[in-house]
C-alpha cells in the first residue's frame, strides 16, 4: 500500500512506520529520512530573509502601497497628508492604515522619523507580517501533506520572484495573503477535528483537537475581510464547500459565524465612524462601487481570460508546470478548487491587478512544494552507475536562475527613480532646502507626504473619477498637450521651488522651466522599459535658481 493520501482528505498522509522518516508524497519506495524543522527556526529564518527582502524593495509598483496606506497613516499621526477620493467617498477603512501609523507614533516617539526610517520602517513592520505568513504556510503544508513537503514550499515560497517583489510592500492585499494563509491554517485544524481522520496518531491528534481552531479561523477570515472586502470571495468557497462535513450547522452558523463576524464588522465600522467623523458602511460602499457599479473599470480593463493566460502564470513564473504537476499528483482538489474558483471569481470583474490574487499564490506555490518532494526521491544515474544532475537539482538550478534575477531586477532597478526622488526630497525638506513640490507626471506616481515628512505646499496632477463618461481627468490632459496644460493651469511656475517630471515629457516644457529661472539639479533612473505609456527612463528634478 502507498503512503498516498486519500483525495478528499485535509489531513496529512499516515505516519511513517516505526524507525522511518516522513514519507514522501505518492512514494512508491522506501521514503527518505526527513528532519523535521523545529517551527522557531522556520519563523527565525523566515523573519530573516524577509527582513533582507525589505531593505531590497526600493522600487514602485502600485499606488495603493503608499497612497491607500502610509499616506492615510501619515495624516493620521501627524496631521497631515493627502486623502484620495476614495477616502472621501467612504470606500476605505482605516484598519490597515491604523497599523502603520501606530508605527509612525512610535517613530516620532523615539524621534526616529528620519528620512530613512520613514521609508524602511514600514517594509520592515511588513516583512514581520509576511514572516509569519511564510510560517503558517509551512504549518499548512505540513499538516495537509507533510514535513517534507512543508520544507519544498517554503523554498518555493521564499524563491519566487513576484513573492519576493510583493509581499513586504505596505499594500491591503499583502496583509490580506498573510491571513488568508494563517486561517486556512486554523480552519483545517478544526476541520481534521470534526471529520475526525483516523490516519493521524494519538499523540498527533491531541494537538489538533483544540475547540478553538475554527473560532480562531473565522476570526483571522473577518479580519482578512475587514482589511479588504473582496476576501470574502476566499471565504465563501471555503465555508460552503466543508458546511457540508459539520455537525451542528445551526451552532456553528448562530454562535460562531454570525457572532464573530457582527463583533468584528461592528468594531471596524465604530473605528471608520469615529476616523471618518460621519456614519459610513465601508464594506458595503466598496463592493457597491467595485463589484456592482465597475468602478474599477475606470483604471483600466482586461480580457476575461487574462488572469488565467497572462496574470497568474506571470506571477507563479517558473513554478507553473511545477504546481500543475504537484496538483495532478496530490489529487488535493479542494485547495486546487479554491485557487480556479478564486482566479475565475476575479475573472468577472473588468479591472484586473496582478496584486488581488496574491492570497492563493502561496497556495499554487505549496503544489509546487508537494511536486519537489515527490522528486526528490530519485537519483540520478546514467547507465554506466555514474551519477549526472537529478531531476530534483535541474529543478532547483531553474527555479533559482529564472527567479532570483528577476526578483533583484524588479525589486532594485525596475520603477527605482520615482521612490529616489521623494527620498532626495524628503531630505532636502529635512534641511530646509524645499518651498514647494509640483509633480507634472501621471497622478499617483510618486510616494507623498508620507516619505517627505514635512508639511510643505505640493500639487500633483489630479485624477479624480468623473461621473460624466469621457470627461478627461489633469493627468490624462497634461499628457495630451503637456505645455498648454501647464500654461492654462498654472501659468507662473515660481510659486513652486522644485518641479518633478519624467524625462519623456521633459522636452515638451524644457523652455516654459529655463522661462521661469528652474535648472536641472538630479535625474534618477526609472526604467529600461515601457509599461502602459511612453518609455519613462528617468525621472528629473528642476529646482528655482534663486533657492539653489
Amino acid at each position: 500500500m502507498s503512503h498516498r493520501r486519500r483525495p478528499h482528505a485535509l489531513g496529512p498522509p499516515p505516519p511513517p512506520e516505526e524507525g522511518g522518516g516522513d514519507a514522501s508524497p505518492q512514494s512508491p519506495g522506501k521514503a527518505p529520512q526527513i528532519r523535521p524543522w523545529p517551527e522557531r527556526r522556520v519563523l527565525a529564518l523566515a523573519l530573516a530573509f524577509r527582513a533582507v527582502n525589505a531593505l531590497l524593495v526600493r522600487t514602485y509598483f502600485n499606488p495603493d502601497e503608499h497612497w491607500q496606506c502610509l499616506e492615510v497613516a501619515h495624516r493620521v499621526a501627524f496631521g497631515y497628508g493627502h486623502l484620495t477620493w476614495e477616502w472621501k467617498r467612504g470606500l476605505r477603512g482605516y484598519l490597515h492604515p491604523l497599523i502603520f501609523a501606530a508605527l509612525y507614533k512610535f517613530l516620532a516617539f523615539l524621534h526616529l522619523d528620519t528620512p530613512w526610517f520613514m521609508v524602511m520602517a514600514p517594509r520592515l513592520l511588513q516583512s514581520v507580517f509576511a514572516a509569519f505568513g511564510d510560517l503558517y504556510l509551512y504549518k499548512l503544508s505540513k499538516l495537509i501533506f507533510n514535513e517534507h513537503v512543508a520544507q519544498w514550499t517554503l523554498f518555493s515560497q521564499l524563491v519566487n520572484w513576484f513573492m519576493f517583489f510583493c509581499i513586504t510592500r505596505t499594500l491591503s492585499n499583502s496583509l490580506e495573503t498573510v491571513l488568508t494563509v494563517a486561517g486556512l491554517y486554523y480552519w483545517f485544524i478544526a476541520i481534521e477535528s470534526s471529520k475526525g481522520i483516523s490516519v493521524i496518531s494519538k499523540q498527533k491528534a491531541a494537538s489538533y483537537q483544540s475547540a478553538h481552531s475554527r473560532k480562531v479561523a473565522l476570526l483571522i477570515a473577518a479580519l482578512a475581510c475587514a482589511i479588504r472586502p473582496t476576501s470574502a470571495i476566499t471565504w465563501l468557497y471555503v465555508g460552503l464547500l466543508d458546511f457540508i462535513y459539520i455537525k451542528s450547522k445551526c451552532r456553528f452558523l448562530f454562535l460562531e459565524v454570525i457572532p464573530i463576524g457582527a463583533i468584528v464588522l461592528a468594531a471596524t465600522t465604530f473605528l471608520d465612524w469615529w476616523m471618518y467623523g460621519s456614519r459610513v458602511i465601508v464594506p458595503l460602499n466598496f463592493l457597491k462601487f467595485n463589484l456592482f457599479s465597475s468602478g474599477g473599470d475606470y483604471y483600466g480593463t482586461h480580457v476575461f481570460h487574462w488572469y488565467f493566460t497572462q496574470g497568474f502564470p506571470s506571477m507563479i513564473w517558473t513554478f507553473l508546470p511545477l504546481s500543475v504537476f504537484g496538483v495532478i499528483k496530490s489529487r488535493e482538489w479542494r485547495l486546487s478548487g479554491l485557487i480556479a474558483w478564486v482566479l475565475g471569481v476575479y475573472s468577472i470583474l473588468g479591472h484586473k491587478e496582478f496584486r488581488f490574487v496574491l492570497p492563493v499564490l502561496p497556495l499554487a506555490l505549496m503544489f509546487s512544494g508537494y511536486f519537489l518532494a515527490a522528486i526528490s526521491q530519485f537519483k540520478g544515474k546514467n547507465l554506466h552507475g555514474k551519477r549526472y544532475f537529478s531531476r530534483l537539482q535541474l529543478s532547483v538550478i531553474l527555479l533559482i536562475i529564472t527567479n532570483v534575477p528577476m526578483a533583484l531586477y524588479m525589486s532594485l532597478f525596475h520603477q527605482r527613480g520615482t521612490e529616489d526622488v521623494m527620498f532626495y526630497l524628503s531630505k532636502e525638506a529635512h534641511n530646509e532646502r524645499v518651498k514647494g513640490v509640483l509633480f507634472l507626471m501621471p497622478c499617483h506616481s510618486t510616494p507623498y507626504y508620507s516619505t517627505l515628512h514635512s508639511s510643505l505646499p505640493m500639487r500633483f496632477l489630479d485624477c479624480t473619477p468623473s461621473d460624466n463618461k469621457g470627461t478627461l481627468d489633469e493627468s490624462d490632459r497634461f499628457l495630451m498637450n503637456p505645455l498648454d496644460f501647464v500654461g492654462e493651469v498654472f501659468g507662473n511656475l515660481s510659486s513652486f521651488s522644485h518641479i518633478v517630471l519624467f524625462e519623456s515629457e521633459e522636452r515638451h516644457v524644457i523652455q516654459l522651466l529655463l522661462r521661469d529661472s528652474f535648472q536641472e539639479v538630479r535625474r534618477f533612473f526609472h526604467s529600461h522599459f515601457k509599461i502602459d505609456r511612453d518609455l519613462q527612463s528617468s525621472v528629473v528634478v528642476y529646482s528655482r535658481r534663486d533657492v539653489l
